[in-house]
């Protein structure tokens, strides 16, 4: 079974968590364009979404998927997105497709947050995959420093806008044994608009797809 493919049946898998007649909130990435896929099978049975992107409210929009702004609805009971990251207790790293802001913001306003991704993405200590920090374009450069200081290389992700019209920092050589402390500290700097630690708020339920079909996974 290629990767793609067990995307594909973490996909699948999450479907069973959408509840009938309510809005489901939708991430961002190549796992979440397979649950769009097979969400849109099933979209006579949901009153609508709430998108962590643009390109995500497109592809909805062209299954005829209704999607609504988040201001409009009250509250989410599920929101399912994908991780390029988690550990052992849900703890995530978001970011990679430049959305983590919105998506943060979803999964803090939904009851609950399932996570879909294939079997490579668990790890025993997340930073491996460099850490996505959306930043003010004006404290790019201070931001920058910062992040050296805690040990890490930033990246500018030249070239790329976020929706809200940001830039990003990509951090690599991090080693993140303390989520929340390190998601809380960067946090506290002025000019971080969202880091993509995902530990205050972590996934309540994590998917994977593997070579034997959808294995799901609960915090330790």
């Amino acid at each position: 079974m290629t990767q793609d493919e067990m995307k594909r049946k973490a996909a699948e898998a999450a479907l069973e968590y959408v509840i009938a007649d309510e809005i489901v909130g939708v991430g961002t990435g190549s796992t979440v364009n397979h649950f769009i896929d097979v969400l849109a099978e099933i979209k006579h049975k949901i009153k609508g979404a709430v998108s962590s992107s643009e390109a995500s409210t497109e592809r909805m929009q062209g299954y005829g998927i209704k999607v609504y702004d988040l201001n409009d609805v009250n509250g989410i009971e599920v929101y399912i997105d994908g991780a390029d990251e988690s550990d052992h207790y849900l703890n995530l790293i978001k970011g990679g497709g430049g959305a983590l802001t919105r998506e943060k913001i979803i999964a803090g306003a939904s009851k609950k947050f399932i996570c879909i991704a294939d079997e490579s993405k668990l790890v025993d200590v997340m930073g491996e995959f460099p850490l996505p920090v959306e930043v003010i374009p004006m404290a790019r450069s201070f931001i920058a420093r910062e992040l050296v200081k805690i040990g890490g290389r930033p990246v500018w992700r030249e070239g790329f806008v976020t929706d809200n019209g940001c830039d990003i920092l990509d951090v690599h050589d991090l080693k993140i044994m303390e989520p929340v402390k390190l998601e809380n500290q960067l946090n506290s700097l002025p000019g971080i608009v969202t880091v993509g630690i995902f530990a205050n708020r972590p996934a309540d339920v994590l998917i994977l797809g593997t070579q034997e079909g959808a294995k799901t996974v609960l915090s330790k």
